[in-house]
């Protein structure tokens, strides 16, 4: 992978064709320039997202080409949501560059032609060529194969999280207005005897009704261990005691298909969870990675799915910029600013590593060093989040070694890591 700016900017030549496209959801915008800035034709270009639009795109690169006597094309883009990948899977079909601007660049310098601020769709493209010849872009990874499954498995997962936490929250909102006794009979709200009573009887003159014979019933049916009259008693003596709004017809109705909601998304998660699973042993080495304590099918099915192709990495500096982790400084002159990270990168990314970092914190003897090393040496301490990033750091570069090269985890490898001569001197 090639990151330097001088680079970027030496494949750009007088046998260059620089695009400009301003992605929408329907329509796309297109202008041409020579490698010196020089466009081609004042006239914007429109293309469809259609497989009509992007083969009069596909001419209209051409005929540009022809004009401007180039060998190679160079396509600029933003990022824009989703709209630009049917774009990048047609170029990459015609070996065609795509290159991606920063859209906070585009931003920045969309008035340095005109001294205005606003944003149309003749100006974008020009600005995005402009960031393409100067070297300012990045080449796109669209993750293939093993690694595009991977991604729309972890994605699905994480949907059905959020769809089953939703649900989760609306039953227990409903039980505080109805059954309020029901969370302190059962602290754990998911607990399967609960819930079981909670399908037929859902309102607490329902489980009055019922009864301590009939809950024990349906326990019996479902085939429930450590269950019977003396569990049952306590949930009928809460109903009895409810000090819950009077539910009729529509409040029973409402919980019931609020629990089947709960159990269909309970179902989604375990076939998601199966799939992933599958799916990120497929990868090499990733049970090596499973072996390091604290670290779950989740973590490293995260990671995986965010970073992609470990081999197309030369350093795990380079994943560490991607989870938007280098540090920035803010200095002039005598004054040194503080150091943050840049959050430039991949947001899932970061918050995968931030929260695995917590409990390896405190569960893993080894990463719990680390943590101590970088909050109690004596020069650079750290604190608060720092540490826990340090030692996400820590952990990208353990992922990198294991991935890149097939080693086995070595616990004593990286306690050795974090000694210092100053404190190996002490």
């Amino acid at each position: 992978m090639n990151y330097t700016q001088n680079s970027k900017i030496a494949q750009v030549t007088e046998r260059t064709l620089v695009i400009g496209v301003d992605i929408g959801s329907e329509m796309n915008y297109a202008r041409a320039f020579n490698w010196r800035g020089q466009e081609l034709s004042k006239k914007v270009f429109r293309f469809s997202n259609s497989q009509e639009g992007l083969q009069s795109f596909s001419d209209y690169l051409r005929n540009n080409q022809a004009i401007a006597s180039a060998e190679q094309i160079i396509v600029g883009c933003e990022p824009t949501v989703h709209y630009w990948f049917t774009l990048a899977k047609y170029l990459k079909a015609q070996h065609i560059n795509l290159a991606l601007v920063n859209p906070y660049h585009v931003k920045q310098i969309k008035e340095l032609d005109d001294n205005s601020p606003k944003k149309t769709d003749q100006k974008d493209p020009k600005t995005i060529a402009k960031l393409v010849a100067d070297g300012r872009y990045s080449y796109p990874y669209l993750p293939e194969g093993i690694y595009a499954d991977l991604r729309e498995a972890v994605s699905s997962r994480e949907r059905i999280v959020e769809e089953l936490n939703a649900v989760t929250n609306r039953l227990k909102r409903w039980l505080k207005i109805y059954f309020p006794e029901y969370l302190t009979v059962y602290k754990k709200f998911s607990s399967e005897s609960g819930l079981t009573v909670l399908e037929t009887a859902p309102l607490p003159q329902d489980v009055v009704k019922l009864g301590a014979d009939g809950i024990n019933h349906l326990w019996r049916e479902k085939k429930l261990r450590a269950v019977g009259i003396k569990r049952a008693q306590p949930l009928v003596e809460a109903a009895q005691n409810s000090i819950g709004l009077d539910g009729g017809v529509c409040a029973r109705m409402e919980m019931q298909m609020l629990l089947e909601d709960y159990r269909v998304k309970e179902v989604q998660l375990e076939k998601a969870t199966a799939v992933l699973e599958a799916e990120t042993l497929k990868i090499p080495y990733t049970e090596k990675l499973l072996s390091i304590k604290g670290v779950g099918l989740i973590t490293v099915a995260g990671f995986l799915s965010e970073v992609g192709d470990i081999r197309r990495f030369d350093s795990p500096k380079q994943i560490q910029k991607l989870a938007g982790l280098e540090l920035k400084e803010n200095s002039s002159g005598k004054h040194r600013g503080r150091t943050s990270i840049s959050k430039r990168g991949r947001k899932r990314l970061r918050k995968i590593l931030f929260q695995v970092m917590l409990p390896m914190i405190q569960n893993n003897a080894e990463f719990r060093e680390v943590y101590e090393y970088f909050t109690t040496r004596q020069k650079n301490s750290l604190k608060g989040k720092q540490t826990i990033i340090a030692a996400g750091c820590k952990l990208i570069r353990v992922f990198y070694a294991i991935l890149k090269h097939g080693v086995d985890y070595d616990p004593q490898k990286l306690r050795m890591d974090i000694i210092r001569p100053e404190s190996a001197a002490a």
